[in-house]
């Protein structure tokens, strides 16, 4: 299916205006991202949503757990618009998220939406009250509230009821299809009440996530059919690595192509030392090989075989991504349609010449025996043959011209738009006009 056909099967959805970014009604698929500092450091929460915010997360949640936290909310809001950073910050709340919405109206303010958990606001009569408090604050500061209903914490007077329910049924189900219903159930309806309270249904995201890669589909799709509210998607807990990565591509993968999902979260639990910005360049990357988005652009190379024991081409792709991820600040602002470049750095002359010949610009490097000269091909073209020690620059620099010579130029008033409007990691305009009241 190519791009424009998956653009067109996406799934109908009310748009959200989360502090300008659109979410849902037809915007492109909105990157996310969480950090895992301690609010109550304002610092350094506000250093670490920066680098998520450079990586490319158009939303930066952040959690908001007690009163030493949510004092420090606007503190960090202020210090990223001193840095130039206009990136949408969003209030994570479980348990007491009533009380401090109230006892803190700053951090209300500050906080352009707000994510709640339906699960954990109280139980009984208090669960509507407190959650009643959450709804109408985000009513009285004009801000848009994510209902995230998760498997690990869902709302257990909702479970046993439908438990009850279902055993009282003449062929019940079993007890994964009941978990499955209690979740979209407990989002459908709580949707219903925030509306209710006299939250509009423009305000609205749905999200019910589980770890599990086909029950997050199948949830998925059931939940897409029962409601057109916007969609947040994400593996609650994907894990380390590797693992973690394939698993949230696979279940995110099938849904997208679907045309499901709005705005993604990728959970990765990062290794010890790693940075947390992984997550926000796994979520382009998904976004961008599935053709949905352009965020930068992406280097074909080959896996290598016995005919490149030499690690020559490994070494070279390697510094071309880092290199083209690097200029992008840069040509982002100054060049049109730059994050579609193709490139390719293949190791040997079985599939080098011909890949690069299908890439924008590509470069075949010599295998093992080859003779030692890689010829570097633009627009399917052989231009010239580079040869020596010095590879990697002479490439590096010819992608670079190949930049200047084929992508509009942008014009003044662009370039302020383009950096007023998008965030570091992507290219594709995102903001949407915030009308104020009359």
């Amino acid at each position: 299916m190519s791009p424009v056909a998956v653009a067109q099967s996406r799934r109908v959805s009310r748009q959200v205006n989360v502090d300008g970014i659109a979410i849902g009604g037809g915007a492109p698929v909105v990157v996310q991202s969480m950090t895992n500092t301690d609010t109550a450091n304002a610092e350094a929460t506000a250093r670490q949503v920066h680098e998520l915010w450079q990586a490319g997360s158009e939303l930066v949640r952040i959690t908001v757990d007690s009163p030493e936290a949510a004092a420090q909310v606007a503190s960090i809001r202020a210090r990223l618009d001193a840095l130039g950073c206009a990136v949408p910050l969003i209030g994570d709340f479980h348990y007491n998220g009533h009380k401090l919405l109230s006892q803190f109206p700053d951090c209300a303010r500050a906080l352009a939406k707000y994510r709640i958990n339906p699960g954990n606001v109280g139980h009984g009569r208090r669960r509507d009250e407190q959650f009643a408090t959450m709804i109408e604050a985000a009513v009285r500061y004009g801000k848009p509230v994510r209902i995230g209903v998760n498997w690990g914490s869902l709302d257990p007077e909702l479970l046993a009821r439908l438990m009850d329910e279902n055993a009282a049924r003449s062929a019940p189900l079993g007890a994964d299809e009941v978990m499955r219903e209690a979740l979209i159930r407990s989002a459908v309806d709580s949707a219903a009440q925030a509306e209710q309270l006299g939250l509009a249904r423009e305000r609205i995201v749905l999200s019910c996530k589980v770890s599990g890669v086909q029950e997050l589909v199948a949830i998925y799709r059931e939940l897409a059919g029962r409601c057109d509210y916007a969609l947040h998607l994400g593996l609650t807990e994907a894990g380390m690595g590797s693992k973690g990565i394939v698993a949230s591509s696979a279940a995110m993968a099938i849904l997208l192509q679907e045309g499901i999902g709005d705005t993604i979260r990728v959970s990765l639990t990062p290794e010890p030392g790693g940075a947390r910005t992984r997550e926000v360049v796994v979520a382009q990357e998904l976004l961008q090989t599935m053709g949905m988005r352009s965020f930068t652009p992406l280097v074909t190379a080959c896996p290598g075989c016995g005919r490149t024991t030499s690690t020559l081409f490994q070494e070279l792709a390697e510094k071309i991504q880092s290199y083209l991820r690097a200029q992008m600040p840069t040509w982002r602002a100054s060049y049109s349609g730059v994050a579609e470049m193709r490139v390719a750095v293949m190791g040997c002359v079985v599939n080098g010449p011909g890949e690069s010949k299908h890439a924008d610009i590509g470069i075949s490097l010599p295998g093992t025996n080859e003779y030692p000269v890689a010829p570097v091909y633009v627009d399917g073209e052989k231009t010239v043959t580079l040869k020596g020690e010095r590879i990697a620059e002479e490439f590096q620099a010819l992608v670079e011209e190949y930049v200047r010579r084929k992508y509009a130029p942008r014009s003044a008033d662009a370039r302020a738009a383009v950096a007023l409007a998008a965030a570091p990691g992507g290219d594709a305009p995102r903001r949407i006009e915030v009308k104020s009241a009359s």
